[in-house]
């Protein structure tokens, strides 16, 4: 969608405390929702649905989008050179099978986790790597966002063979913004949740938990 990375770095100030080797960025609370400001993406009919559940593994955020697309997150500081790795526990219950996900008519994910490096004055120098759960690619496949080369998708997991089951997947940030923006990044300055369905025009539910960065 268009420019879609200015919605990644605006939301709240937040400072994020945790163990020296893992720290966690969403508390998953009411709380902690109704604070965090829910940014819609412009040209987009709806605004993506997020409410707080629990399960035995403690509290999630389940996200719903029928037509709809609008992001929440975190600005937040994180030194990847203690905390590179990002793990992530996620669940797809309705997918998005059958849309080109690397085209601006299909370019919407039932779950995606934004990255996001500040490389410049504003929001449109930010550079970004989208972590995605595919609803049609298979896991390693990446391309960059058809509206700008700044932010690339990187699907860590796939409906293919995971759909309606949670799953923890984790990457290296530090590594990756060197691979796919050849950027020597020592600190992240924040992490975004988006479900989207306002280029393909459908309806997808999904959930995400435990979303923290760790040393390995």
């Amino acid at each position: 969608m268009k420019l879609l990375f200015k919605i990644l770095i605006l939301f709240l100030s937040t400072i994020v405390s945790g163990l020296t080797n893992e720290i966690k960025v969403f508390d998953f609370t009411e709380e902690e929702l109704s604070n965090l400001e829910i940014r819609k993406v412009r040209g987009a009919d709806n605004t993506t649905i997020y409410t707080i559940g629990s399960n035995e593994n403690g509290n999630f955020l389940k996200a719903v989008a029928d037509n709809a697309a609008s992001g929440l997150g975190k600005e937040v500081k994180i030194d990847l050179n203690k905390t590179p790795i990002l793990n992530i526990t996620w669940k797809i219950e309705k997918d998005l099978a059958g849309i080109e996900e690397n085209t601006k008519k299909g370019h919407d994910f039932a779950a995606r986790v934004f990255a996001v490096k500040k490389t410049g004055a504003t929001p449109l120098s930010n550079r970004a790597i989208n972590y995605v759960f595919s609803s049609n690619n298979e896991i390693g496949f990446n391309s960059p966002s058809p509206y700008t080369k700044k932010s690339v998708d990187n699907v860590l997991a796939t409906t293919k063979n995971n759909l309606n089951k949670w799953i923890t997947v984790k990457t290296n940030v530090k590594e990756d913004f060197k691979k796919f923006h050849n950027l020597d990044v020592n600190e992240l300055d924040g992490l975004a949740i988006m479900s989207d369905t306002d280029n393909s025009k459908m309806k997808t539910i999904a959930y995400y938990q435990n979303i923290y960065f760790s040393a390995e």
